[in-house]
C-alpha cells in the first residue's frame, strides 16, 4: 500500500480543566519500512473495530441536524485540488480533532493522517492513536520500560475511499467511522465533524442478508453438504470483505455461492424484496453468530442455521427435546399428505 502523503500531530490533554492542545508537526513524515508496518497494523485494528458506514452529507441531503455544516469534505476537496497543501489540510483537521478530544475524551494522543493507494483505489485514513505502558529489552540485555502504541484503543478513526467518493460510483457508504458503543457522545460528534451521515445499517442488513440467505437454501431444498459448503461460501467471502474494510455486493457474493448460476442468490433476493442494499458492510459480530448445527442419527437428519435457535426452534436440555416451532413447507405437506 504505497503511502503518497503522511504526518502525524500530537494532541496533549492533561487531566482535570486544562483544556486540550495541539503540537502541529510543520513537515510530513518520511517514508520508512516502520511507516508501513504502523499502517497495516492500523488497517487491521481498525477493521476489527465497530464502525458506522455511510457519506458525506451533502447540501439538501437528509440527516442529522449539523451534519451539513461540516468544514472537512470542502477542506479535503481544496487538498484534492492542490488549492492547499497536505500539512494545512491536515493541521485544520487536528485542529478540529482537539476540540473534539477536549469536550470528550481525557486523553492524549497521537493524530496519523495518510493518504494512501491500493491498487487503482485512494484512501484518506486518519486515527487517534494512545500510547500504553510497557517494557523491552536494551542492548546490554537490561529489562526497561517502554511506550507502545496501543491500536486496539482508537479512540477516533475514520476511513475515505476516495476514487469512490470523487469518481463515478453511485455507492453511499465509501466513508466509515468508528463507533465505540460506550461514547455515544464522542462518535455522534465524530460524525459530525466529518460532516458524515450513515447510508446502510450494517448490523441489521447483514442479519437481513443471512436470513435470505437461509431462505434461499430453504427454497432450493437443498442437501445439507451442499447448503454447508454454501454457508461456509458465504461466511468465508464476508469475513475476507471485513478483513479488507469492504462491504459486501450481492451480485458478486451470488457469483461466489454459485458459478454454475452466478444470478441465482441475487434473483431470489430481487424477488423476494428484502430490501437490501446493493453493498453490505459485514458486521462481524453477527456473522460470527451464523453457523449450521447439524446432526444425524437413527435415520433423522437435521440441520438448521444457529440464529433460529431460540425464535422458530428451541433446546429443551432437560428433555433432550428439539422444538420446531415452524415447519418447513415442502416437510409440512409431506407430513399432511402422510397422514391423510
Amino acid at each position: 500500500m504505497p503511502i503518497l502523503h503522511s504526518i502525524v500531530h500530537r494532541i496533549d490533554k492533561e487531566t482535570g480543566e486544562t483544556p486540550a492542545t495541539l503540537a502541529p508537526a510543520t513537515v510530513e513524515l518520511p517514508p520508512s519500512p516502520a511507516l508501513d508496518d504502523l499502517l497495516e497494523g492500523i488497517n487491521k485494528a481498525y477493521h476489527a473495530k465497530p464502525k458506522a458506514w455511510g457519506h458525506f452529507l451533502a447540501d439538501g441531503d437528509e440527516g442529522d441536524a449539523g451534519s451539513g455544516s461540516s468544514a472537512f469534505p470542502a477542506s479535503l476537496v481544496a487538498y484534492l485540488e492542490d488549492e492547499r497543501d497536505f500539512v494545512a489540510f491536515s493541521r485544520e483537521l487536528g485542529e478540529h480533532i482537539t476540540a473534539l478530544v477536549a469536550a470528550h475524551l481525557s486523553l492524549s494522543g497521537h493524530l496519523l493522517v495518510a493518504h494512501t493507494r491500493q491498487g487503482d483505489t485512494q484512501y484518506l485514513i486518519l486515527a487517534l492513536l494512545h500510547h500504553r505502558e510497557g517494557f523491552g529489552i536494551g542492548d546490554d540485555l537490561a529489562v526497561a520500560p517502554a511506550r507502545q502504541l496501543n491500536l486496539s484503543q482508537m479512540s477516533l478513526a475514520a476511513r475515505l475511499n476516495l476514487s469512490q467518493w470523487r469518481g463515478d460510483s453511485p455507492s453511499k457508504q465509501y466513508l466509515s467511522w468508528t463507533r465505540d458503543r460506550g461514547g455515544r457522545k464522542l462518535a455522534e460528534g465524530f460524525a459530525e465533524l466529518l460532516g458524515a451521515t450513515e447510508g446502510v445499517d450494517a448490523t441489521g442488513e447483514t442479519r437481513t442478508l443471512l436470513k435470505a440467505f437461509s431462505d434461499y437454501v430453504e427454497s432450493e431444498d437443498m442437501p445439507e453438504e451442499r447448503s454447508r459448503e454454501k454457508t461456509e461460501a458465504l461466511i468465508d467471502y464476508a469475513s475476507d470483505q471485513a478483513s479488507r474494510g469492504e462491504p459486501m455486493t450481492l451480485e458478486e457474493l451470488s457469483e461466489v455461492l454459485d458459478e454454475q448460476q452466478p444470478k441465482a442468490f441475487f434473483d431470489h433476493i430481487r424477488n423476494a424484496d428484502y430490501g437490501l442494499s446493493p453493498e453490505i458492510p459485514p458486521d462481524r459480530k453477527t456473522l460470527h453468530q451464523f453457523r449450521r448445527f447439524t446432526g444425524r442419527a437413527g435415520g433423522v437428519s437435521i440441520s438448521f442455521d444457529s440464529h433460529l435457535l431460540g425464535s422458530s426452534i428451541e433446546y429443551d436440555e432437560a428433555a433432550d427435546r428439539l422444538i420446531i416451532k415452524q415447519v418447513p413447507k415442502q416437510l409440512r405437506e409431506q407430513l399432511k399428505r402422510q397422514g391423510g
